[in-house]
């Protein structure tokens, strides 16, 4: 609880922070198209496990998801045996043992996504200083959500000639102050999807955001089912009662 409570206040922060300075700096941030977007939109599943075949593949290098649990992918179809070996591929630490020893098992659905790195400053060590953040909750912590993450993902380049990227930077023009410790990580082709999709740069960038956007709201499609059903008992109750009202009123007069 502790550690939820911590991500979501450092959430908060990072989304005032980066809030302020895209807004001192007028980043625009393009609007992309969603499937999940308005009141009946829903997560596209294929998108959403695309996204996580680039994760494991490629973000999970750095990046960890220490709030998710592996068994939530199974609200984007993952089935029980296909979690279970999921999971297996991990090594967790557990313990302590009858000998007061921690030891390390394989993973089990229940088990939350492991750190590529034992601790923050081994993570500095391995990223030139920088402090690769953890994506839990990356779609709700950045102005914009999904639509920041893709111009984000999509927005490295060749800096303009006025610009100066200190060493061990890369440009991005939509990051706030427009250099960032992260490389380009998406690579055309870079990722060979299972399902025969093609692995262009902007469809990549899609699919990550599609899946952060999931994993930082697993419960999204049916928050927005249970306030379709609600809208709709409202309304037959207003009904009723406007009937019961005239109804009442009409043996008065």
């Amino acid at each position: 609880m502790r550690a939820l409570k911590t991500a979501i206040l450092s959430a908060a922060l990072a989304l005032g922070i980066a809030g302020a300075a895209q807004a001192s700096e007028g980043v625009h941030i393009p609007k992309q198209s969603w499937p999940h977007s308005g009141i009946f939109g829903t997560i596209d599943k294929a998108a959403a496990q695309r996204g996580f075949q680039i994760y494991k593949e490629v973000c999970s290098a750095c990046h960890s998801m220490h709030l998710v649990p592996i068994r939530t992918l199974a609200g984007i179809g993952f089935k029980e045996d296909e979690l279970k070996a999921l999971a297996a591929g991990y090594e967790v630490q557990a313990g302590p043992n009858d000998a007061g020893e921690m030891f390390m098992r394989p993973g089990i659905p229940a088990d939350r996504f492991p750190s590529p790195f034992p601790n923050d400053q081994a993570a500095r060590v391995a990223n030139n200083g920088a402090l690769p953040p953890d994506l839990s909750l990356m779609a709700k912590a950045r102005v914009g959500g999904e639509d920041y993450l893709y111009a984000f993902l999509t927005g490295f380049g060749e800096p303009p000639p006025d610009v100066h990227i200190m060493d061990g930077m890369n440009y991005n023009k939509v990051f706030p102050g427009h250099q960032v410790g992260m490389p380009n990580i998406l690579q055309p082709d870079g990722v060979a999807f299972a399902d025969g999709t093609k692995a262009t740069v902007e469809q990549q960038a899609h699919d990550v955001a599609t899946f952060l956007t999931f994993v930082a709201e697993p419960h999204l499609d049916a928050r927005k089912q249970m306030g379709v059903k609600v809208i709709l008992f409202l309304l037959v109750l207003a009904g009723l009662m406007y009937a019961a009202k005239r109804k009442l009123w009409s043996t008065l007069h």
